[in-house]
């Protein structure tokens, strides 16, 4: 046996002739406090940040993390005004004295805000009562107090029972937090497979009915193109169909060479597209090229539509036509 091993056997006896908590009994006693309110909490913000915003499950998760917090002061400062002690100290069978009687609930309150500076001083403050002679922390020694053993109170019921109880509660939550989590962001991303590969699919078809118009057949192909916009865009796109109208109507042809989705979400997408086609009819038809970046939104009862059509280089001429 070493001499430090000897050295802190004899401390750990002096403290219990004492009565004077170990600072592994108050340790355990802090973590069955406070840990389960902790991990609830953060759960509750994690699962919180991947649900959608101001949704069920938003509110939900604001509620759980409240309710943790809440039962956590609660424990800390409320429980001791009837039982004298907090669950985890219940427990551990430790209280917390001011001279010869328990702490009141003012002086709990102003030793566990006193316990600030024994987290900013890089937690040595925790650590003081593993040298000092009444092992205080920073906190005990501003507020006089001082954390010993006591006698276990049988009107207490069984701590342990209860202790177990919250924990197992805790962990259950924790637990049905990280698969909700996980349920909403894995559907999320599978949304957004989903999106991508319907606008991979659909989108340039979109594109071209928008673009492309007969003279013979304008005013239905006009009418189709607006079924295909957004509420927002129709009227843009009215305006351009309305001056196409005034003049003399030719040719308009469009196919899709080449394509890519640049952004995607559940409810929109962005995609470039390259396009060639033909423009007037032989012997006077011209071949074109541009490039368009198209925007899409899917709405609720029409499905996917068209919201925006921007050009990004403006129809090329290739040349005449035989």
């Amino acid at each position: 046996m070493t001499s430090a091993t000897t050295k802190a056997e004899s401390a750990l006896q002096s403290d219990l002739a004492d009565g004077l908590a170990p600072w592994m009994t108050r340790a355990g006693a802090l973590a069955v406090d406070i840990l389960p309110g902790a991990a609830v909490f953060a759960t509750a913000i994690v699962v919180a940040l991947s649900v959608p915003v101001y949704g069920g499950w938003w509110w939900t998760c604001i509620a759980m993390g409240t309710a943790a917090i809440a039962l956590t002061v609660a424990n800390r400062l409320l429980l001791p005004m009837g039982s004298g002690q907090t669950l985890g100290r219940a427990v551990h069978g430790i209280s917390v004295f001011q001279r010869d009687a328990e702490a009141g609930p003012s002086r709990l309150l102003l030793r566990d805000l006193a316990h600030l500076l024994d987290t900013a001083a890089f937690f040595a403050g925790w650590l003081w009562p593993l040298w000092d002679s009444r092992r205080r922390t920073f906190a005990d020694k501003l507020l006089r107090t001082e954390v010993r053993l006591v006698e276990p109170r049988s009107r207490d019921g069984d701590p342990r029972a209860r202790a177990a109880a919250v924990l197992v509660s805790a962990a259950l939550l924790c637990a049905g937090g990280a698969a909700l989590s996980y349920a909403v962001v894995r559907e999320h991303d599978r949304s957004i497979e989903d999106t991508r590969d319907l606008i991979a699919s659909q989108g340039p078809h979109m594109v071209e009915q928008m673009l492309s118009y007969r003279p013979e057949t304008v005013q239905s192909d006009f009418d189709h193109a607006r079924s295909l916009a957004s509420d927002k865009y129709r009227a843009q796109l009215s305006a351009q169909q309305q001056a196409v109208q005034k003049a003399t109507p030719i040719r308009n042809e469009y196919w899709v060479t080449n394509s890519a989705v640049l952004t995607a979400t559940p409810d929109s997408a962005t995609m470039l597209v390259f396009l060639q086609g033909q423009r007037g009819a032989p012997p006077s038809q011209r071949y074109i090229t541009a490039s368009v970046r198209a925007t899409f939104v899917k709405s609720p009862s029409a499905g996917w539509q068209v919201d925006d059509l921007a050009i990004v280089t403006k129809p090329q001429t290739a040349g005449a036509g035989p």
